[in-house]
């Protein structure tokens, strides 16, 4: 799995890496700070959890008193039933505020847990919308995804659980120390060289155990990306009988993920046995002194008694600060490769003062001398030394072999992607000199397959103009040809269309995105091959709605089929990256260059597709 920004994950192993901002990755629990940050900002939550969490630890420190006082006041002073009541009166109320202490404690810290998942979901949820494609071809969305559900998940229990367990055994466990001095000095001061011995193998084995933690959860996300990619193709993979050889994949991922997970494991219960030895063998030991001086007459049986239950609380925080210390750290993996997502900044941003574009737009657009390679492939350039300039209301056509830099032109139309060389304007102003955002208001995209999201029909109808009226989506509809279809649909604009449009036909979904691009209005259209996956019928209606769609609007036609080509004002053919032939359809048929033959084997063999 890649990590963000294209850096790859650490081996197995491993315990040093390279941050999305070329910082070293410290072995720490210092990725929590951004979950400290987002605390932060519920002050009131966040004191009422810290009340209650000092309120139930106390009342914890002070069961062993009660304890006590039960002991030498209510049964060794020959104290009557109703002295041991009072005294057993007294722990009740302290049980009473542990209780209470508790559920606000329980509320405060979950509320916190959720309400913080929720702000980092959205941080980076709206980080990632801000990233340019660039991004998404190094790192995969699906892995992206993982990160979104497992790793907050990871978060939320740390915050919600982890932290709060944490806090409240360092409060017993130095409480109950100082506790403890105060019953029996020399006791204690035998539990206190104890300690260091404790810690040592909790910082020792911690360390391995936030490295193992973090490749473990790659190791999951892996499987999340595997399961979405399978499934999202399940019709090719039965179609082509590979369903043993993908089971066999994902066993291989899931054992990768066992394997990894058995080390964690092995780690953790180690570091576990270690110390809940050293804690529990000190305590045995020091108790054994106890029975001796109570023996002895040195201190009492209440003290002895309150001794006991309190060390056993102080050993018991200790210890249970050991497994604490393993759930952060995998808090601190998920926070990281969460941050990272935060941190990571765009390519393509708008320059400090960016310039305003002329008003009316005019809708010219213009290549001069552009030259780009995509990162990925950076041998390889896929426009070359491009020049091109389309003016208002005027329609171009781009054919050429797949391969040849069509597609490329319109994502560099769009600002997706800068040039290495060259520039790109749109009414006289270069694109780099704009923000994105005024850039793309100006166009309108009809892609090859119409994108529908899981919503209405209304919804997928107005995502070009989110405020427009139900009256205007009609008439967009109705420009569209998709009127019909669309008041025949159960619930008319209310309906559901299914995940990704499932519910409609390829044409019907892509007159829903012609209709979305009418209802965009903008100056500048761009059809990337709106009718090449449709059939007879479907593109005769599609292609009814796309000639309404480009009247009085400049127009880039990225051609599979002749229609369109054929009405165009000029036809740009493009091979390499270059543009090789340019004129109208007649001229380019009677030259006999790379248009011809192209033309010749579409009309030859119509089933052949040769313009992609």
């Amino acid at each position: 799995m890649r990590a963000a920004a294209g850096k790859t994950a650490p081996a197995e192993g491993e315990t040093t890496g390279v941050a999305t901002t070329g910082e070293p990755r410290r072995r720490s629990l210092s990725p929590l700070s951004m979950v400290w940050r987002q605390l932060l900002q519920y002050p009131g939550r966040l004191a009422a959890a810290g009340v209650a969490l000092v309120v139930t630890a106390t009342a914890t420190l002070a069961i062993p008193a009660g304890f006590r006082l039960v002991i030498d006041r209510g049964f060794s002073e020959g104290g009557g039933a109703d002295d041991i009541g009072r005294w057993f009166q007294y722990l009740l109320m302290i049980v009473v505020v542990l209780a209470v202490g508790t559920a606000v404690r329980f509320y405060s810290v979950s509320w916190l847990a959720e309400r913080v998942v929720a702000d980092l979901r959205l941080a980076v949820q709206s980080n990632l919308l801000r990233l340019s494609p660039s991004f998404f071809e190094e790192n995969s969305p699906k892995e992206i995804s993982s990160r979104l559900t497992s790793d907050t998940a990871i978060v939320e229990q740390v915050v919600g659980s982890t932290v709060s367990v944490a806090l409240r055994n360092v409060i017993m466990a130095f409480g109950g120390v100082i506790y403890l001095f105060a019953l029996a000095p020399q006791l204690t001061l035998g539990l206190i060289v104890a300690i260091p011995v404790v810690i040592l193998p909790i910082a020792f084995f911690g360390r391995r155990l936030r490295a193992v933690s973090r490749v473990s959860q790659d190791r999951v996300a892996d499987i999340g990306a595997l399961v979405s990619e399978v499934l999202g193709a399940l019709r090719v993979v039965q179609a082509f009988n590979q369903e043993g050889r993908e089971t066999r994949r994902f066993g291989v991922a899931v054992e990768r993920t066992f394997d990894t997970a058995k080390r964690r494991i092995m780690i953790r219960a180690i570091m576990t046995a270690v110390i809940m030895f050293l804690i529990f063998g000190s305590i045995t030991l020091l108790m054994w002194r106890g029975a001796i001086d109570v023996a002895n007459g040195t201190i009492t049986g209440g003290t002895i008694a309150a001794f006991v239950v309190t060390g056993g609380i102080v050993a018991g925080a200790f210890g249970s600060l050991t497994e604490v210390y393993g759930d952060l750290v995998r808090g601190a993996g998920a926070a990281s490769r969460l941050a990272e997502l935060l941190q990571e900044q765009p390519v393509i941003a708008p320059p400090p003062r960016p310039q305003v574009l002329p008003h009316p737009p005019r809708g010219q657009l213009a290549f001069e001398r552009v030259t780009f390679r995509y990162p990925t492939r950076p041998q390889q350039a896929s426009i070359r030394e491009f020049s091109l300039v389309v003016e208002p209301g005027e329609t171009v056509a781009i054919v050429g072999p797949s391969g040849a830099g069509k597609s490329t032109l319109f994502l560099l139309a769009e600002r997706f992607y800068d040039p290495q060389s060259g520039t790109i304007k749109i009414d006289g102003v270069p694109l780099t000199s704009a923000d994105p955002a005024d850039i793309r208001r100006r166009m309108a995209l009809v892609p090859q397959e119409g994108v529908l999201f899981a919503a209405s029909a209304r919804d997928n109808l107005r995502y070009g103009e989110w405020d427009a009226s139900d009256e205007a989506i009609w008439d967009a509809a109705r420009m569209a040809n998709a009127e019909a279809f669309l008041r025949d649909l159960p619930d008319g604009l209310d309906t559901f269309l299914g995940e990704s449009g499932a519910r409609l036909s390829g044409g019907q979904r892509q007159r829903i995105a012609i209709a979305r691009a009418i209802l965009r209005d903008a100056p500048i259209l761009l059809l990337d091959e709106a009718t090449s996956a449709l059939d007879a019928e479907s593109e005769r209606l599609v292609q009814d709605a796309l000639e309404r769609l480009m009247e009085n609007r400049t127009t880039l036609v990225i051609a599979h089929r002749l229609a369109t080509v054929r009405k165009a004002d000029r036809i740009i053919v493009m091979d390499e990256g270059r543009i090789v032939e340019e004129g109208s359809h007649e001229q380019l048929s009677q030259a006999g260059g790379l248009y011809a033959r192209l033309a010749a084997l579409q009309f030859d063999a119509p089933q052949v597709s040769t313009i992609s």
